[in-house]
């Protein structure tokens, strides 16, 4: 039995809402103010994003010269070793491609990093501000600012802050907006989808009207099971069926990223309180890795004039995606990228990531935001996003208590100590 000294100590506790006896111990409920993102971030959010901070510190400590390509960190999943750098260039060449198609002049950038699209696109630019959580990755920018160049330290939900607000107005001028805000390999750094909530809808208030927020490089919350088995197949070809799904059914629960699904995206567009039109986009890179089955760009654009109901016409849709098909239809997106008229575009299925579409001309493949959210009615939550704060929570929030306990009952044998509900917000 669980003494009540011990149920009265974590009460008290600034992070716990309620505690209570459990079968095996104790059960636990953080404070939402512990992880909520406004007014201000909770102290349990505050401690995953500088994780994530010391983390990027630490990638960046060794990047090149600013002016260089810095891939650091870019490792994959299956062998652990960096991806090959003529892949990454790839990589690189698909995001820019898609931020020239939307014609972009004043971009903002939430999560800059080393720097790899402010020195694709500066020439393409009148005006560029780039944020990043990092002080490494910003200090090195430091030589490449301009008048019309800033970077600044701010994480991702401080686009409304004074500091970015100061460097929006001095490169772009005090009435300017940005027509493009760029967030590009992030978000799988973010807690929950309230912080998700928070920083997109930041950035559609933000943006010029007529402009674009570019959400890039997402992983994909309906392949997750799948990218785990091709991890652990890679990891141990031998394994038998059985073996390996127990693996995914372990590497999914420890995932440490978020994945969304595009019609998660689309549901939080509707709060904008504008039109906004949606175009999710596959990957098209030549070779065969884990960036190019499991992650896609999207597109929204503030303020659409006219945007088709789903399926929309001048679609060729519904291609299984051969890196994930074994179908004699199939075709992978580099392929269909290189027989497309330059005009066109390779999308993603929004009702199954395992297919793709293609749309000519290209702005034959946005949708209403309320269309895409409309697929997603019906669809368990877990299937349109991964948040990791709930495997954060549930291993963080019971240490910071075990230490509390050993301060304020000291001798007193700790109990085990769970987390009763996952945090975020399922809307």
């Amino acid at each position: 039995m669980i003494d009540q000294a011990i149920l009265d100590v974590l009460r008290d506790h600034p992070w716990v809402a309620t505690a209570r006896r459990g079968p095996q111990g104790v059960l636990v409920r953080p404070r939402p103010e512990a992880l909520a993102v406004r007014p201000h971030p909770g102290t349990l959010l505050r401690e995953f994003l500088e994780h994530w901070g010391d983390v990027y510190d630490w990638v960046y400590e060794g990047s090149p010269k600013p002016g260089e390509p810095d891939f650091s960190g870019w490792r994959a999943s299956d062998t652990g070793r960096p991806l090959p750098e003529d892949h990454m260039a790839d990589w690189l060449r698909c995001t820019v491609e898609l931020m020239l198609s939307c014609r972009p002049s004043r971009v903002l950038e939430l999560g800059c990093g080393s720097g790899l699209l402010l020195h694709a696109l500066r020439e393409h630019l009148t005006a560029y501000v780039g944020t990043d959580v990092s002080a490494t990755a910003v200090e090195r920018l430091a030589p490449v600012t301009t008048p019309r160049i800033a970077v600044v330290r701010a994480a991702a939900h401080e686009a409304r802050s004074e500091q970015v607000t100061r460097a929006l107005a001095d490169t772009m001028g005090p009435q300017a907006r940005p027509d493009c805000v760029l967030l590009n390999s992030v978000t799988q750094c973010f807690p929950h989808l309230d912080y998700l909530r928070a920083v997109l809808l930041d950035a559609l208030d933000l943006v010029a009207p007529g402009g674009t927020v570019i959400v890039g490089d997402i992983r994909h919350a309906g392949l997750l099971d799948q990218y785990c088995r091709w991890v652990e197949h890679a990891k141990d070809p031998e394994a038998d069926a059985a073996e390996i799904e127990q693996r995914v059914v372990r590497r999914v629960a420890q995932e440490e990223e978020m994945l969304l699904d595009p019609r998660t995206i689309a549901r939080i567009a509707l709060e904008a309180g504008r039109s906004v039109a949606v175009s999710a986009h596959a990957r098209t890179m030549a070779d065969d890795t884990e960036l190019t089955r499991y992650r896609y760009d999207l597109v929204l654009h503030a303020d659409a004039e006219q945007a088709p109901a789903w399926p929309g016409s001048g679609l060729r849709d519904h291609i299984p995606n051969a890196l994930l098909h074994n179908s004699p239809d199939s075709s992978t997106p580099h392929a269909l990228r290189a027989e497309a008229p330059d005009d066109a575009a390779v999308l993603l299925d929004l009702a199954d990531p395992a297919r793709l579409a293609l749309a000519r001309p290209a702005s034959a493949g946005r949708f209403t935001a309320e269309s895409v959210a409309a697929l997603a009615e019906g669809i368990e939550r877990g299937r349109l996003a991964h948040e990791p704060m709930t495997a954060f929570v549930a291993r963080r929030l019971p240490e910071v208590l075990h230490d509390h306990l050993r301060v304020a009952l000291p001798g007193t044998p700790l109990p085990g100590i769970g987390v009763e509900e996952a945090p975020g917000d399922a809307r």
